[in-house]
């Protein structure tokens, strides 16, 4: 890792990076405005929008609490910055002073991805963008789990977790919760993180933990992006008594009946390229796979998403057969 402070450099990056600048807490209150613009907020602490004196706009995260903030800003210290990929959020500097803990990050103009999907007054995102979207993380998360020193795993994929730059790019972000493994997965973890909805089903069932939790987590992403609405829960399962409504079981249905075009976000008006929106599902399937053996690795997914490789018909998830009624089958 380098050090830089007032963009003297004082190392050197084998990766490639530009340094990381260690800030005084006063530059980050001036860059800031005094904490004035929130960007948003979450259980680690709040994150503020600010501006180096060379213009570049920044996103600072206060970390809260002595201890709490102390974990994540190890965390966050020794997976983002350590690394650096198109797809993942860039970690430009931090601040440790006292018992204050910041972490500065590159902004990200248009947003974390839950806005475009889930809010009224998010933009609508075209298919080709949520296209891009979707290989870009897979991108992201092939290289933390194979490309850097050790495998890191990432523990917390969901939209809030995913930023887009300018272009719509996607960056993924908060890495708080991150951890990094040997390639053997000789350690344990046995502390369970990640947000309901979005976690692998071995959490619960006490098998080992490897980086397929992110494989799972970034299924259930998928298929948020394709419906453009929150599709993590079983919002509606209270309405008819039953679980029509827990979207993954519809998805193994219409994937049955070959009427993907179902799926799609009614804001597209239709508006798809229903090859890959196929190709989408199909992958959808094999991340959210019952066993961790049976989903594929995110190198695989890129591949697949890229037309590298074919994508052999998955099987409907256990867990669907049996909430769907739809027993033995298979998905196109």
């Amino acid at each position: 890792m380098i050090w830089m402070r007032k963009k003297k450099q004082y190392g050197d990056d084998t990766q490639g990076g530009m340094g990381i600048i260690a800030f005084r807490y006063a530059d980050l209150q001036y860059a800031t405005k005094k904490f004035s613009e929130k960007l948003g907020a979450g259980g680690f602490g709040s994150v503020f929008k600010g501006s180096l004196s060379d213009s570049t706009a920044i996103a600072v995260k206060r970390l809260d609490g002595v201890r709490q903030g102390e974990r994540q800003f190890r965390a966050e210290m020794s997976s983002t910055g350590v690394v650096q990929h198109v797809n993942l959020v860039k970690l430009i500097g931090f601040c440790c002073q006292g018992d204050r803990r910041l972490l500065v990050y590159e902004y990200m103009p248009n947003g974390s991805l839950d806005h475009h999907l889930f809010q009224r007054n998010g933009m609508v995102l075209d298919w080709a963008i949520r296209h891009k979207i979707t290989l870009g993380v897979a991108r992201g998360l092939a290289y933390l789990h194979s490309s850097c020193r050790g495998c890191i795993i990432h523990f917390d994929i969901k939209p809030e977790n995913i930023l887009l730059d300018g272009s719509f790019t996607p960056k993924v972000a908060d890495f708080g919760m991150a951890k990094v493994l040997g390639r053997d997965f000789s350690q344990v973890v046995t502390t369970m993180r990640g947000t309901i909805g979005y976690l692998a089903p071995e959490w619960i069932s006490g098998t080992a933990i490897t980086s397929k939790v992110d494989v799972y987590s970034y299924g259930m992403v998928l298929l948020e992006i394709v419906s453009g609405s929150r599709k993590s829960s079983k919002q509606a399962s209270s309405q008819d008594g039953a679980h029509e409504g827990y979207f993954p079981v519809q998805v193994a249905r219409s994937l049955v009946d070959r009427d993907i075009a179902s799926l799609v976000d009614a804001k597209l008006l239709g508006d798809v390229n229903l090859e890959e929106l196929e190709r989408v599902c199909k992958v959808t399937c094999w991340c959210i796979q019952d066993d961790e053996l049976d989903r594929p690795t995110m190198t695989e997914v890129v591949q697949f998403l890229d037309c590298l490789s074919e994508v052999e018909t998955p099987p409907v998830p256990r867990l669907l057969q049996a909430i769907a009624g739809q027993p033995n089958q298979k998905i196109m």
